[in-house]
């Protein structure tokens, strides 16, 4: 058994290969007393200790030293002699905030049970994991909450959630409702962040624990460019293949927030859930709520551990569907080609050339639709543009087809523009408050999936598009973040519901679409990567990372997003120089270098590219295409860091270590500069690789343990990328 539980003591074990987490039932409450490498026993050398502390009350007059303000909790609530940030708060009809969750019953069960409306992990059969559920229960009110624990035994992960169920008989407010909540017993941590912005997500920050509050979150409506829902707390002296890590990933795609709280005993208190900020549910007699679920990895191989677990998990038990572990196409997108001005001619020829260079997909982006000449408008109006497209989607899906490749499309079904025939028809459609301005980003607004004919209508519209042509991919953006949040279907007592309800109605209509359409490869986007998630990852396998292309930006952005997310989910491509969006000129070597590692494609107008162009596109297709199944499915290491050096190294290793995939990148050149090595990882130390680009063989402990020159790379913006095999030589 991966769970147990000791009578006795009342104390709970759970164990995967590597990791334990244990918790106790002490006073009827839930207590976290240890998490972090296996023990095969746990005989309580780490016993909960009180004494009494000056300003610290206790609830129980019979032990005058037991304080909830000094004793590490599982899921811990304010007012009931605990002062520090709590995991939830509940407000009951009369107005008061005070509650006291106590311990009332347990089940363990093989599997892992999905959840109601949300995306989470899951199992592919009940031996792949175990659950354990504790129900807590508030007698003054009868509310209970489930707290559900579940291990996976090949993936070494513990996920967590809660569900609030009134069985009382009286409303109550739910104002917090965390998904998980750990007690650390210490401080001495620092904490691993992912913020950015538009153009520059998720780059890695690592900061010292202090006193008092620690936090990341977001008030946008979306996970967001601002900060991703992840936190890790590490020891000081943690690298990329040492040492203590423990990280937290929220599978939710909306307002979040993941606090760490040091006391005065130095204590630390990581919670992670959906925002308060802005948030009650409203929840009746009988009525139950749902948490998202927490993904949690304990790893005592740094960084690279922690990342190897959640790469394996989220690929093959998050991600799903016909794509989930197939090979991603080389794919060609016209936007930096031809942004809105277009027509059939120009989007064949893109299409042709794209093929004749051994690109796979061709992906149609915005301005098909509608009377769609700039972002202004049309929004919502899924009808093919005939001006442009005088025979419709389906005849152009059929020529691109008919030339042996795939066909995507671009929408954003999520938004709606005022100047639109949607918005005409029904302007109440949006999320907005009456009487208030509808404040515009990129001049649209948002639909309110909440409401189920909307939803209902997007699903309509989207799918009469879908089944009209030949498409076999999708790009779903969305392209701001809300303002004015309110729906008018709710009553005034729900109307801080808006936010959730909108997450839960775009999963609602992402799982109809991905449901009924199983062979289109869909690809997230928000403006790039501001909804970078495992959320939405549940619902498409991969996302696009961030809207800026340049080679050297998307170095730190790759880096820092394959902290938590597998290369499968990466879209990177090679766009055009001046690089739209930051202005530099890099070489299209190291701009394949960069896109190749990830799910590979190209972002301009290619029946503009030189002969010479031409020439080295056809090679890095044909390159890529040998080594895809290693990049986009092996296991990733992060061998030097962009962030405090002025170069990147990575590589892939397929999963019988025979082959592997190395790519080295200098950004800015330096006078009379050292010579470079890199020490490679995840090889058979004693198998023979053959690097096919140095015509050299290689024992892999050499390559591990004493490294690897770097030819010198003359200029700014230099790379190389090597290819591994093993060898009998």
């Amino acid at each position: 058994m991966a769970i147990t539980f000791e009578n006795e003591t009342k104390t709970f074990h759970i164990q995967s290969d590597h990791t334990s987490y244990i918790l106790q039932v002490y006073n009827g409450y839930l207590a976290h007393l240890y998490w972090g490498k296996r023990v095969n026993s746990y005989n309580h050398g780490t016993a909960l200790r009180f004494k009494d502390r000056s300003f610290s009350p206790n609830p129980d007059k019979n032990e005058p030293f037991f304080s909830l303000d000094t004793m590490p909790q599982e899921y811990p609530a304010f007012g009931n002699t605990d002062f520090h940030v709590p995991a939830y708060q509940m407000q009951l009809d009369n107005g008061t905030t005070v509650t006291n969750f106590k311990y009332e019953s347990h089940e363990m069960m093989k599997g892992k049970k999905p959840l109601d409306g949300l995306p989470a992990t899951y199992v592919e059969c009940d031996e792949e994991a175990e659950t354990l559920e504790i129900t807590l229960i508030d007698e003054i009110t009868n509310v209970r909450v489930i707290l559900s624990y579940s291990v996976y035994l090949k993936y070494d992960v513990i996920t967590r959630s809660a569900v609030f169920i009134n069985d009382g008989t009286k409303e109550i407010k739910l104002l917090k409702v965390g998904s998980a909540n750990v007690d650390f017993r210490e401080s001495e941590f620092e904490l691993i962040t992912l913020p950015g912005a538009w153009s520059r997500e998720r780059y890695m920050e690592r900061q010292k624990l202090r006193s008092g509050i620690q936090m990341v979150e977001s008030r946008r409506g979306a996970s967001s460019h601002q900060f991703n829902p992840f936190i890790a707390l590490v020891r000081p002296d943690t690298t990329e293949t040492a040492g203590e890590v423990y990280g937290f990933s929220l599978v939710y795609s909306g307002n979040f927030q993941a606090s760490v709280e040091v006391d005065q005993f130095y204590y630390s208190r990581v919670t992670i859930g959906i925002n308060p900020f802005d948030f009650t549910w409203l929840l009746k007699e009988n009525e139950q709520f749902q948490t998202p679920e927490v993904v949690m990895v304990y790893s005592d191989q740094g960084l690279g551990g922690m990342s190897h677990t959640f790469h394996k998990l989220y690929r093959e038990r998050l991600c799903r569907g016909t794509y989930r572990d197939r090979e991603r196409p080389i794919l060609i997108n016209n936007w930096e080609a031809t942004y809105f001005q277009f027509n059939e001619n120009k989007i064949v020829d893109i299409a042709k050339n794209g093929k004749e260079l051994g690109m796979e997909l061709f992906v149609l982006d915005d301005g098909w639709f509608g009377k769609r000449n700039s972002d202004n408008g049309s929004l919502g109006d899924w009808f093919v543009d005939r001006e442009k497209l005088p025979n419709g989607i389906e005849s152009l899906a059929e020529e691109i087809v008919s030339n042996d490749m795939q066909f995507g499309l671009w929408f954003e079904p999520e938004m709606i523009s005022v100047n639109s025939d949607l918005y005409r028809e029904h302007p109440d459609w949006c999320i907005h408050v009456p009487d208030r301005g509808r404040s515009e980003g990129r001049n649209q607004l948002i639909l309110d999936c909440s409401r189920k004919e909307v939803r209902d209508e997007i699903v309509k519209r989207l799918s009469d598009v879908l089944k009209s042509a030949n498409i076999s991919y999708v790009k779903w953006d969305m392209n701001r973040h809300m303002t004015e949040v309110g729906s008018t279907k709710l009553p005034a007592e729900r109307q801080r519901e808006t936010a959730h309800r909108y997450i839960l109605g775009v999963y609602d209509v992402m799982e109809r679409i991905t449901t009924a359409f199983p062979d289109i490869l869909f690809e997230s986007c928000s403006g790039g990567g501001g909804r970078f998630d495992p959320g939405i990852l549940y619902y498409m396998p991969q996302t696009w990372t961030s809207d800026n292309t340049d080679a050297i930006s998307r170095l730190k952005i790759q880096y820092g997003t394959s902290l938590v997310y597998p290369i499968s989910s990466i879209g990177a491509h090679v766009s055009d120089v001046p690089n739209h969006q930051v202005n530099r000129i890099t070489s299209l070597d190291i701009r394949g270098h960069v896109a190749m590692s990830g799910n590979f494609g190209y972002e301009l107008d290619v029946t503009k590219l030189s002969e010479l162009e031409r020439a080295q596109v056809t090679k890095q297709i044909k390159w890529y295409k040998q080594v895809r199944p290693i990049i986009q499915f092996g296991d990733f290491y992060r061998l030097k860091n962009p962030f405090i050096q002025p170069h990147a190294s990575w590589m892939f290793v397929s999963e019988n270590r025979t082959k592997a995939v190395v790519a080295y990148f200098s950004t800015l050149a330096e006078a009379n500069a050292p010579f470079e090595k890199v020490k490679l990882r995840g090889l058979d130390p004693d198998i023979q690789y053959h690097i096919k680009e140095l015509d050299q063989v290689y024992l892999g402990q050499e390559l591990m343990y004493a490294g690897i020159n770097i030819p010198e790379l003359h200029g700014d913006f230099r790379s190389v990328m090597w290819t591994l095999e093993a060898t009998d030589e």
